[in-house]
């Protein structure tokens, strides 16, 4: 998608530097964009709490971001969350298998009905995926989440363990970047003389 890119109004400010703007991927539903940010985009990042979350949500998702209908009017069709998320009606059908999804509503003619915490949800898989983290910790993750608050410490070890690797990645990726910087330079110069 190309043309002016905004950001829809959130609850939670974040504000990335500059050159962390370079790549980012849209998609869009109704004319609602949606921000994907790719692991290679990993910066600090600053984020302003401006209310509280709501009991029993999982503080270690994303920020909460605009939704293409307000909750209650939030029935999604599996088509609909295709559109919206990018994922195929294959992969949501396999993360509901696996767990990593949790129990989706049914329609009285048992078509699969989503919600907005199920996208918000699906946002997160996303971003986990984008770091790397293998298929059985992200269903590990989840059924932490279900557990519920007690599960805070192991949940908490988990994203940290994935954040190392993430860590680790990004500085194999710096140290390819630096590589690539040098034969651009090299080739660039040497095409001037």
């Amino acid at each position: 998608m190309t043309g002016t890119l905004t950001t829809p109004h959130v609850p939670r400010r974040a504000h990335f530097p500059p050159r962390c703007r370079a790549r980012l991927a849209w998609s869009a539903l109704e004319s609602h964009s949606v921000e994907v940010m790719t692991v290679t985009q990993t910066t600090a990042v600053t984020i302003e709490k401006t209310e509280e979350a709501p009991t029993g949500a999982d503080l270690c998702s994303a920020p909460p971001r605009r939704h293409p209908r307000p909750d209650g009017q939030d029935g999604y069709t599996i088509s609909e969350v295709v559109a919206f998320t990018g994922l195929t009606a294959h992969t949501l059908r396999w993360y509901e298998r696996i767990g990593l999804m949790p129990h989706v509503d049914r329609s009285h003619t048992g078509q699969r009905r989503y919600t907005n915490s199920d996208l918000d949800w699906l946002d997160l898989v996303g971003k986990l995926r984008l770091t790397g983290m293998p298929v059985a910790d992200m269903v590990r993750y989840a059924e932490l989440v279900r557990e519920g608050e007690g599960t805070y410490g192991e949940r908490c070890a988990l994203l940290e363990a994935t954040r190392r690797d993430v860590l680790a990645r990004i500085g194999e990726l710096r140290d390819t970047l630096a590589v690539l910087d040098r034969k651009i330079s090299f080739y660039a110069d040497a095409g001037r003389h």
